[in-house]
């Protein structure tokens, strides 16, 4: 797929070309190109029967589901605005964005109508719809036949019309909503396809939560403009990625470090079958050693790909013929994208220099929602400033060190937390390390280790010296170590670092110091 194809263009475009081709496989079955652009089609006149128009949004509570990529397609259909809501939120969470961006529309999924009673209280102009049979609820096939007879127009999205909106984790004040354009979503599979040699014949597993763009748009949009098959598990879980991997030909994946944990530590990961498996993507957090060695182990190209929601998220990637020569970087810069590495004061650096990574391109959203003043300090001159401290060398190749304000300033020394976290990470008794600052009013900040011990094992902070010495500079060195039973986690397995400084000032629940 060379071309930026509209969104509005890729169902019917493989509904006449490959009909009987499969779209999607869920556990509900296999869905054909030509019935799924048909579903989606009555799905829209369902939508506009329901009183919605271009520019609305329409938003959805569930797990990964046949009906969610559905509801997307018919928002690109009608120019409104898709809206997925974060299952793992709790419902306060879901009344903000609601307030914040009121939908015309709300799918809520069985697992979620009882904890979405209130909210139907809280906002009576909203048409709730339930994905499955309930009392009082309006269900999905109710809904479906009162559009039955509605007259569609041709599709008119222009390429600046907002499809996506996902609101950010939130982890540093008020959830903030990301506006992502037709034109955006397109573009982003056009880098997909470039990153992937993504084609037709692919058959791509998704197994994180479309609610984030890294689940919806790394493949699984762009598969669906490439005519591949999406083969789309409500959750992740081990057992069925592996016998998704086994079993149904998958060809392409997203797995994010957190995942990869899990399935090297099961006993199939030595002798599953991956032959048909032609590459692993990876990202949402810096990829640690262990992980990339071990799917290099199995033959297995890894690919990190870096962005956010705030560029689709692919701005950033490394291709399989280069997965193995430049192990530890993150990749060029996306076909159709640019990219910077700023100062302080907003210069360019040269290449080696460590600074504030700025992206620009077509992939990149268009705003916060109803939010200027925040658009306007992310975006300069079209420059979405990520808050990401990397640095290119002269191949153009991008290492990320870590988030700018994740960065700890010790006795005048920047220290990375990325680099510490690395050689951590290879120490035999440590599951998992992050490695956080704290406010010192005679260093400036100290670094804390926040560890999680392998079952059997524990630590104390001279056998994290013993380890490092020789692997780091000593002022690199964690002051502090912290022993938790678990990080705390996004829904996409980022470590909550905000949790964890407030953790370290506080002292507990385990804090031992030099």
């Amino acid at each position: 797929m060379n071309a930026c194809f509209p969104v509005v263009d890729w169902l019917p475009r493989h509904a006449s070309e490959r009909p009987e081709k499969i779209a999607l496989v869920t556990p509900a079955g296999a869905v054909s190109y030509a019935e799924f652009h048909a579903r989606v089609e009555a799905l829209a006149q369902a939508l506009v029967a329901a009183g919605v128009r271009p520019g609305d949004a329409v938003a959805q509570l569930s797990w990964n589901s046949e009906s969610t990529l559905l509801i997307f397609f018919a928002c690109a259909r009608l120019a409104a605005i898709f809206m997925p809501l974060n299952w793992r939120l709790a419902p306060p969470e879901h009344r903000d964005m609601l307030a914040d961006c009121t939908p015309r529309v709300c799918f809520v999924a069985g697992p979620f109508l009882d904890q979405s009673e209130n909210l139907r209280r809280d906002f009576p102009r909203i048409v709730f719809v339930a994905e499955v049979p309930r009392a009082t609820w309006l269900d999905r096939d109710t809904f479906l036949a009162r559009g039955a007879n509605q007259p569609l127009a041709p599709p008119r999205a222009a390429p600046e019309a907002p499809l996506l909106i996902c609101y950010t984790s939130g982890s540093t004040g008020k959830p903030k909503g990301v506006l992502l354009t037709q034109d955006a979503l397109a573009w982003n599979a056009v880098n997909s396809a470039d990153m992937h040699a993504l084609c037709s014949q692919d058959v791509i597993l998704t197994t994180l939560p479309l609610f984030h763009v890294g689940g919806l748009n790394i493949q699984t949009t762009p598969a669906l403009a490439a005519g591949a098959t999406v083969v789309l598990h409500p959750k992740f879980e081990v057992e069925a990625t592996f016998d998704a991997l086994e079993g149904q030909g998958i060809t392409l994946t997203v797995l994010v470090p957190a995942q990869l944990d899990m399935m090297m530590a099961s006993p199939r990961w030595r002798g599953a079958d991956l032959s048909r498996l032609r590459a692993i993507t990876t990202g949402s957090t810096i990829v640690p050693d262990r992980v990339t060695t071990g799917v290099q182990a199995r033959g297995i190209p890894l690919l990190p790909v870096y962005g956010a929601t705030e560029t689709c998220p692919i701005a950033v990637y490394l291709k399989a013929a280069d997965a193995g020569r430049r192990v530890g970087s993150t990749g060029r810069v996306a076909k159709h994208g640019e990219l910077l590495v700023l100062s302080d004061s907003g210069a360019p650096l040269a290449a080696g220099q460590v600074g504030e990574i700025s992206i620009r391109g077509p992939q990149v959203m268009q705003g916060y929602w109803q939010a200027p003043e925040t658009t306007k300090a992310a975006l300069v001159e079209g420059w979405f400033r990520t808050g990401d401290l990397g640095f290119c060398d002269a191949e153009g190749f991008v290492t990320v060190v870590g988030r700018k304000k994740d960065m700890i300033i010790s006795g005048g020394e920047n220290i990375y937390p990325a680099e510490v976290e690395n050689r951590l990470a290879e120490h035999p008794a440590i599951a998992e390390v992050s490695v956080v600052g704290r406010p010192d009013p005679r260093w400036g900040e100290l670094v804390v280790a926040v560890i999680v011990p392998k079952p059997g094992h524990a630590l104390i902070l001279e056998d994290v010296h013993a380890f490092l010495e020789g692997r780091i500079a000593r002022y690199k060195f964690p002051k502090e170590v912290l022993i938790l039973p678990e990080l705390p986690k996004s829904a996409l397995g980022k470590v909550r670092k905000d949790e964890l400084r407030r953790m370290a000032e506080a002292g507990v629940p385990a804090l031992v110091q030099t």
